[in-house]
């Protein structure tokens, strides 16, 4: 079998999902095409090369319709002759499109892809694609008291794991503090591709630094805040929720892509290119549609028990920070060092633009993998519908 390797990652800096943020003056096919062309260009890549790219993307509608992958390689100028495709498994998209690419390597259908992903919530607003339909309305007949939205799955874990508000906040304010101090030391420069944008005033300028990151942040100020998803007939279905989930323990609406540059081993040599870390085992599974968001315990339950690793093994984990409750209850889950749980901030303080979330993880992941000397990282990404990818990358170090 084929070894799957990452010869480089990238992503642009998080852009406020609404209007007036850094990235809302760029069509999303236009920042997924920015990423592919540099992750062509740095690495001095006969695009030629490339057999297909793996885009994930959410909501697509509007700017995000009609097969965004192939409208952004297309806008790239890269070879009309290389394929695309959008896929949506949620939030995970862009990780499952890494999980593809590197499968199609290892089953040696392709030697060289690029899996990426790309959201702009400010352009294609969540449900947008809805278009006044209810899509989940034949799960009445296997769910007849109804499912709930993700922020009220993220109060039934906190309510079923014990978690209180204060520990909502008080991770919320320390994803914002690594990322401060992370982007103070510079840690994201080599994952982070600068772009022009237009702003809202009309003046051309280079965003590079992540807008959603407030260095400010503190407990005491995420404890003013208001629950976001408190209603009376659900508090009467549900007594146990205690209603602490808030904006500010919550990701942010955000715009942003993000990529990979994935190959066989073999061919990374041929080229003499330097594999930064292979693909190691992966995971996908399903879980409870009501709860919505615990899938990454048992996702990476199943991929550590394919990887033959203990969880000890992994020198860094990233789980995605959609809303403070499912870190910490994955964390309390495995007894997980928190040290080692998102060290240079999480989807809290650096944003997720769903789509786009899974390859800039994996771009910060093996950043700090080689920053730190460590050898194995471990990636998981809850999603809606219950639903969940893991992944375990092992990085080269020279």
């Amino acid at each position: 079998m084929e070894s799957a390797v990452i010869v480089d990652v990238i992503r642009t800096a998080s852009g406020k999902g609404k209007p007036g943020g850094a990235l809302c003056g760029t069509h999303p096919a236009d920042l997924l095409a920015a990423v592919l062309s540099a992750l062509v260009e740095r690495n001095g890549l006969d695009p030629e090369l490339v057999e297909d790219v793996i885009a994930g993307c959410v909501t697509q509608a509007g700017d995000q319709a009609a097969n965004v992958a192939r409208t952004a390689v297309l806008a790239a100028g890269l070879p009309e002759s290389i394929p695309a495709t959008t896929l949506d498994r949620q939030c995970g998209s862009s990780q499952q499109a890494a999980h593809f690419a590197a499968q199609g390597v290892m089953a040696g259908a392709y030697d060289v892809v690029l899996a990426c992903g790309v959201e702009s919530m400010s352009r294609a607003p969540m449900t947008s694609n809805f278009l006044g339909k209810d899509p989940y309305a034949p799960l009445a007949r296997r769910y007849p008291d109804g499912l709930v939205n993700q922020g009220i799955g993220a109060e039934l874990i906190a309510a079923r794991w014990k978690l209180n508000r204060d520990d909502l906040d008080a991770f919320a304010a320390l994803s914002h503090q690594r990322a401060a101090a992370a982007i103070a030391a510079g840690d994201f420069t080599d994952e982070l591709l600068p772009i022009e944008v237009t702003g809202a005033d009309g003046q051309i300028r280079t965003h590079s630094i992540d807008e959603t990151v407030r260095a400010t942040t503190t407990v005491e100020g995420l404890g003013a805040l208001k629950p976001s998803f408190h209603d009376p007939a659900l508090a009467e279905r549900f007594p146990e929720i205690g209603w602490h989930v808030t904006p500010g323990n919550s990701s942010p609406l955000t715009d942003g892509a993000s990529g990979a540059l994935i190959m066989s081993e073999r061919q990374a040599n041929r080229l003499g290119l330097r594999p930064r870390a292979r693909f190691h085992s992966f995971a996908v599974t399903g879980s409870d549609p009501l709860l919505m968001l615990t899938g990454v315990v048992p996702a990476t339950r199943k991929v550590l028990a394919r990887s033959g690793l203990t969880l000890a093994d992994i020198d860094a984990y990233e789980v995605n920070e959609a809303f403070a409750s499912v870190p910490l209850m994955w964390q309390q889950e495995f007894d997980a060092d928190p040290a080692r749980l998102n060290p240079r901030g999480g989807a809290i303080a650096l944003g997720h633009p769903l789509g786009g979330s899974g390859t800039k993880l994996l771009a910060t992941l093996v950043n700090h993998l080689e920053a730190t000397g460590g050898r194995y990282g471990l990636q998981t990404m809850c999603e809606g519908g219950g639903m969940a990818n893991a992944l375990i990358i092992e990085a080269y170090q020279s």
